[in-house]
């Protein structure tokens, strides 16, 4: 016997299924979800379409990256040479040693307690001491005279204190080779820096020379890519009015310009790169003949992979920013009559 139903339960109906409760995301989160994938998808018809204009005009869009990657290479390549001069010239650092002389009677005792006083200097990197024999022994060597001088009753050398400076400071150095004519025991003491302020101020005679030619290089690209983004834009004029006629926002509009000129920074950036790389390649057979005839192993250093990612993610933002301006200073005129 089944159960007796009571007026306020409700009925089951034979061979029916039973319901089960579904539980569905909130109206807020599917919108938000469409709206996303509608945003997305603009996106990436907006940025293969402008890849697909691009390639469609091999010759014009070559020759646009082509300018772009030499508005880039030659301040990016002056720096790099820069740089390369700046480590070549490090040993300026040792080469701006102060020679300290001492007293013909100055004892080897004496020399090397003043030596220690000197090592815990904090304006001194590397103290350096040369007894009177090592002196006499190194300019027999390198003057030719050492039969001369093996003449002489007494060694005429005084021992001396190489100095090299913790940094090339023109005041530091002369106030650190005041204080050391002031010692006891000290003859004479030498600096040549002449040669070294005219160093530092050739570099930086070109850095400022570097920072204004990039600076006037930018504004060239500014312009190029400006100019060839105006070029679509007059291209697609009737698209534009049309889309905006139906609605269209100036965003939707500049999407596709915004990403062309991305592009364009990618291609100039990728053939920047390998144009400063074949460069310094070729430069390098030069300078390592070069060097060698000097006994030297000195290399020109390449682009590095941190130098050539700055130089690309610069193109990017250069072409964006380039085709922004372009697109901002003729979007008004596009306005529908």
């Amino acid at each position: 016997m089944s159960a007796q139903l009571t007026p306020d339960q409700p009925g089951k109906r034979i061979g029916a299924t039973e319901r089960h409760r579904v539980d569905s995301p909130p109206v807020e989160a599917t919108e938000a979800r469409v709206q996303l994938q509608a945003w997305l998808n603009s996106h990436r018809a907006s940025f293969l379409d402008s890849a697909w204009r691009i390639v469609r005009q091999p010759f014009g869009s070559f020759f646009t990256c082509l300018v772009i990657a030499v508005a880039l290479s030659l301040p990016m390549g002056l720096t790099l040479l820069l740089n390369n001069l700046n480590q070549l010239g490090a040993s300026w650092q040792q080469a701006a040693q102060i020679s300290v002389f001492f007293e013909l009677k100055t004892t080897d005792r004496q020399a090397q307690a003043l030596l220690a006083d000197l090592q815990s200097h904090e304006g001194i990197a590397e103290v350096q001491w040369i007894s009177r024999e090592q002196a006499l022994q190194d300019f027999s060597s390198f003057s030719g005279l050492g039969q001369v001088l093996q003449e002489l009753p007494d060694n005429p050398l005084p021992s001396s204190l190489l100095i090299t400076p913790l940094q090339i400071d023109p005041d530091g150095l002369q106030e650190l080779v005041h204080s050391l004519e002031n010692m006891p025991h000290v003859q004479q003491v030498q600096l040549d820096l002449q040669w070294v302020e005219r160093l530092a101020a050739m570099l930086r005679l070109g850095e400022r020379f570097i920072f204004a030619l990039t600076l006037v290089l930018i504004a060239a690209l500014l312009l190029v890519v400006g100019n060839t983004i105006r070029l679509h834009i007059e291209n697609r004029r009737t698209e534009i009015e049309v889309i905006k006629l139906v609605g269209g926002t100036d965003g939707y509009v500049r999407r596709p310009f915004l990403y062309m000129g991305a592009l364009y920074g990618v291609g100039g950036g990728c053939l920047a790169w390998l144009l400063l790389v074949w460069g310094f390649a070729w430069l390098n057979q030069s300078v390592t003949e070069l060097a060698s005839l000097y006994a030297s192993d000195f290399r020109l250093a390449g682009v590095s992979l941190d130098d050539g990612f700055s130089l690309l993610i610069g193109a990017v933002l250069l072409g964006y920013i380039g085709a922004w301006l372009a697109v901002a200073r003729h979007l008004r005129e596009l306005l529908p009559s």
